[in-house]
């Protein structure tokens, strides 16, 4: 038999979204955490020949996929691997597959991000807790009308949240490293210089994929350069922003707000810095995760799996 672990099931899901029973000659086990230490990971993904990934929860180093000899397979789910080190598992000789992102899968990121730009700017979390406490109305907020939008990268997601934007009569500007004025004007959006970026946005919504260029992009030089009264909303990869700065901008209010879904280290441990503030809206990582995008997910890493054991994986990342 084949040994499967399918890792990082948070909602207990997987084995219903998928045909598992199709593997023939396959023993599947679910695991609904994840596990950040190493010792313990090699520990539990020691006895498994393929592993079923939930998009970057789980990190595969070379530190860890040189200790797990009997791994052949990770079947990772969406176009990019981030998590896993695929200099080093081509080495191992461990195959690295892909899948697509599903249905409307795009749309639900940057409905994720709209959600979190109205809540973080009219605090409806503040106000909620408060509500429970006896309190009523206790921050003032502004209307998004006539604000300025600002877009960090205008690939699908930041295009679509522009649109948001637009609708919400906002002035929308943008700046990515592809971007050119054509395209910005196509879509009713302000090419402008990074640096002004930061600091004409009233809200800032970061767009663009976590590489070897967009790790550690945004430092306290830039959040300096913001409005005190602006708002930071992040549902692209926490490691983009340096993590340190943006604590200490927001703990010295140098910016009004943040709103994230994702982090350096997910899920965020219990002591992160980032719990104890009044000023930061948090979400675990929804960005994707719809019921259509998983099931997705989940059906295509059972064909992947599948082909891998018939001797024809498909859908090889190459590194």
């Amino acid at each position: 038999m084949v040994r499967v672990a399918v890792l990082d099931d948070y909602w207990r899901i997987a084995e219903q979204l998928a045909d598992w029973d199709s593997l023939e000659g396959a023993d599947v086990d679910f695991f609904h955490d994840t596990v950040l230490d190493i010792d313990a990971l090699v520990e539990r993904l020691m006895p498994y020949e393929a592993l079923v990934t939930t998009r970057e929860r789980t990190r595969f180093p070379r530190e860890v996929l040189s200790r797990l000899p009997k791994l052949k397979l990770i079947a990772g789910t969406g176009g990019r691997q981030a998590n896993v080190d695929e200099i080093a598992a081509s080495e191992l000789g461990i195959t690295v597959c892909i899948t697509g992102g599903g249905p409307g899968r795009g749309n639900a990121t940057a409905e994720l991000a709209w959600a979190l730009v109205l809540a973080v700017t009219r605090h409806i979390a503040w106000e909620d807790a408060q509500m429970r406490r006896g309190n009523w109305q206790t921050r003032v907020a502004e209307g998004l009308g006539g604000k300025t939008l600002g877009i960090l990268g205008m690939g699908r997601l930041g295009t679509r949240v522009s649109q948001f934007g637009n609708f919400f009569d906002m002035d929308v500007i943008a700046w990515g490293p592809t971007l050119d004025a054509e395209r910005a004007a196509a879509n009713d959006v302000e090419l402008v210089s990074r640096d002004d970026l930061f600091a004409r946005s009233d809200v800032l919504s970061i767009h663009v994929p976590l590489t070897d260029l967009s790790r550690g992009w945004i430092t306290s030089k830039d959040l300096d350069l913001m409005k005190r009264s602006a708002f930071l909303v992040n549902t692209s990869r926490g490691p983009i922003i340096v993590e340190d700065d943006l604590i200490a901008a927001l703990r010295e209010h140098k910016i009004a707000g943040a709103a994230l879904d994702v982090y350096d280290i997910e899920p965020l441990p219990i002591d992160h810095p980032l719990l104890k503030l009044d000023n930061v809206l948090l979400a675990p990582h929804l960005g994707y995760s719809t019921r259509a995008s998983l099931k997705n997910f989940m059906i295509e890493s059972v064909k992947n799996v599948q082909a891998w054991m018939n001797g024809k994986p498909i859908n090889v990342l190459k590194p």
